[in-house]
């Protein structure tokens, strides 16, 4: 089972994240249900070799949800190694370095990686549905905040 908070890293990633709404500032966020531990949180994912933050942005949330989307500001870094190493069932721990952007979604297709999605669902930003991985609340409190000033965490 994924564990979050782990310590003494292995290895660094750099992996993308977004808040997605049906429409510009709307209260409802995207969130997938994870396989690996069922809990709700962002959908994003590490960014492939040769890629654009803005490529595996798009390419992750179609994968994990099936929408297309837009990708508007970004949100923040999140980087400090005391909320961002994360353990995985093979042992390894990743400080995965995560860029949080906005975007809008479109047009909802089929999912192409049901194998780490249990389900997603539009909810309201202020009461997310538990368990909720800890280290996406504070990007979803920084996307809520009306600063447009990007967060480094």
């Amino acid at each position: 089972m994924t564990r979050y908070y782990a310590t003494d890293p292995t290895e660094v990633r750099l992996s993308v994240s977004a808040i997605v709404r049906r429409y510009p500032r709307a209260p409802e966020i995207l969130l997938m249900r994870r396989a690996d531990n069922a809990h709700w949180g962002l959908p994003g994912g590490y960014v492939e070799p040769g890629e654009s933050v803005m490529v595996a942005t798009e390419r992750e949330i179609r994968e994990e949800t099936g929408y297309e989307i837009e990708v508007g500001r970004l949100v923040g870094i999140y980087s400090d190694p005391k909320t961002q190493v994360i353990e995985y069932e093979d042992r390894r721990r990743v400080q995965a370095i995560n860029l949080c952007f906005e975007a809008v979604a479109g047009e909802c297709g089929e999912m192409t990686t049901p194998e780490e999605t249990l389900e997603i669902g539009f909810f309201d930003a202020t009461s997310l549905p538990e368990p909720f991985v800890p280290i996406h609340e504070v990007r979803v409190r920084d996307a809520r905040a009306v600063s447009e000033e990007v967060q480094l965490r």
